[in-house]
């Protein structure tokens, strides 16, 4: 009967592990198809959670995808995802941010047509309903299933606005580098022209006393007028010669 017993105990040790790694595996299935825009989603919490929430979520789930303790292959990634999102709703400013637009969201759903009558007695009456099951209906599932659906679509417009503003930074960043890089050549290139002008300095000064003192010398090859000369050597002035008789 020992024996028995022992077989038993070994065959619900293996099926509790089996279902265990079936369990772990389907956590990171889950995780993984999450939006990846709500970190909620991740940890598997309502929009009402608090930062302990969190932190006890985070470690019992983690617990179940992590690596070392999960074959799933896709395991990393998912452990990855996890910590991401709890380091996104433990940051007050990425949270509230999530929670403005959980909030708007919540408030476009209970914008809801409502069926009214046109009698004044019906309205009133209808109002009253109203407020007496506006807070059941936004602990139903129905709202919940909803409000997740609406929080995944504002977050996907935010994302791409955001996106989009980066990528004309992007842009704008890379037209003005152009720009600075093109000034840049500009001024190097007048520097080069300034050096090599004031390095032939001494050469176009010398040039300069050597044509103040000898003049003007005659290429090879260049045929130049003739000087005339003057009747009277103490003017200045070039004066034709005059025939005599």
């Amino acid at each position: 009967m020992g024996d028995v017993k022992v077989d038993d105990d070994a065959i619900l040790k293996s099926f509790l592990a089996e279902v265990g790694e079936v369990e772990r595996d389907n956590e990171v299935v889950r995780i993984l198809s999450c939006f990846k825009l709500n970190p909620f989603e991740h940890l598997n919490l309502s929009f009402d959670s608090s930062t302990d929430d969190v932190k006890r979520q985070y470690r019992k789930i983690s617990l179940m995808v992590h690596p070392d303790k999960c074959k799933h292959p896709q395991a990393q990634e998912a452990f990855g995802a996890l910590a991401k999102a709890q380091q996104l709703l433990l940051n007050d400013q990425e949270r509230d941010y999530i929670l403005t637009q959980v909030q708007a969201a919540k408030e476009l759903k209970m914008k809801r047509k409502k069926q009214l009558k046109k009698n004044t007695a019906s309205k009133i009456k209808s109002l009253v309903d109203e407020g007496k099951h506006e807070q059941l209906y936004e602990q139903s599932e129905e709202f919940q299933k909803e409000l997740k659906l609406k929080v995944r679509e504002i977050l996907t417009d935010q994302e791409w606005r955001r996106r989009k503003m980066a990528m004309r930074i992007s842009e704008e960043e890379g037209r003005l580098k152009k720009d600075e890089e093109e000034q840049k050549e500009i001024r190097k290139k007048k520097r080069e022209h300034e050096e090599q002008w004031e390095g032939t300095r001494e050469n176009r000064v010398s040039s300069w006393r050597d044509f103040m003192k000898g003049g003007k010398k005659a290429k090879k090859g260049e045929t130049r007028p003739p000087k005339l000369k003057t009747e009277d050597p103490n003017k200045s002035y070039v004066q034709r010669p005059v025939k005599k008789g």
